[in-house]
């Protein structure tokens, strides 16, 4: 069985971005669960604009691996009024925590940044850029760097890097990456952003172990997809 290995990022802070569909939040969720394995770690469930699958869904399991979880006011509940809490700030505060933030799908969800933005300008951080090339406006270049350009307009704040997390749920292989890498050449290429990770099951990694992908294999779990979809 092939083992894959891949750094952690080594900002305190990670700021996670991407399009509705990305796999942003499963991302956060793996990242999250392996940080805790090494030192005190919060997820912050910034998304106050899509009410599904969201991080705060997984709070349970995030806890029993050793991630606080905190998501905004009226998160999981029937009220509407999406609220981010006053305790975010704490994460600021105790620097020997790494911290997650999983942040909303498109520039809109991304303005929730703007409020914190003093602070990462103070500390260790890094926005993370997750891109699907088979999502709606995420299939050319102009696109993702268009929705890339916005985000950091609206967060207040520069991405670091991208992520490859081509996929088409349950019948994905190498060829989606493979796309993915296509794709993002181009779009590193414009922004001048590496590629960090490239994602997949352990399945899709060990399809895709004989191709030339950008960033280092990223293994996902999926957790939030229901099995209908």
């Amino acid at each position: 069985m092939t083992e894959f290995f891949h750094t952690l990022p080594k900002e305190r802070i990670v700021v996670v971005c991407g399009n509705y569909g990305s796999g942003k939040t499963e991302f956060c969720l793996q990242l999250a669960l392996e940080l805790a394995q090494q030192q005190p770690t919060t997820l912050v469930d910034l998304d106050i604009v899509n009410p599904y699958f969201r991080s705060a869904e997984a709070t349970a399991l995030l806890n029993e691996g050793g991630v606080d979880v905190l998501a905004p006011t009226f998160a999981m509940s029937t009220v509407d009024i999406p609220a981010l809490p006053a305790e975010i700030q704490r994460v600021f505060v105790e620097k020997e925590r790494r911290v997650v933030f999983d942040v909303g799908g498109d520039d809109t969800g991304a303005a929730a940044l703007g409020r914190y933005r003093r602070y990462f300008e103070v500390d260790s951080a890094a926005m993370y850029f997750v891109v699907n090339a088979f999502r709606p406006l995420s299939g050319d270049a102009d696109s993702v760097c268009d929705l890339l350009y916005r985000v950091e307009q609206k967060g207040s704040m520069k991405a670091s890097y991208l992520i490859n997390n081509a996929n088409v749920a349950w019948e994905s292989g190498a060829q989606n990456l493979a796309r993915g890498e296509e794709l993002l050449r181009e779009v590193s290429a414009r922004t001048k952003l590496p590629v960090a990770y490239h994602c997949g099951t352990r399945p899709v990694l060990e399809a895709a172990s004989s191709l030339s992908l950008s960033g280092q294999p990223f293994e996902m779990h999926i957790r939030m997809r229901p099995d209908w979809m």
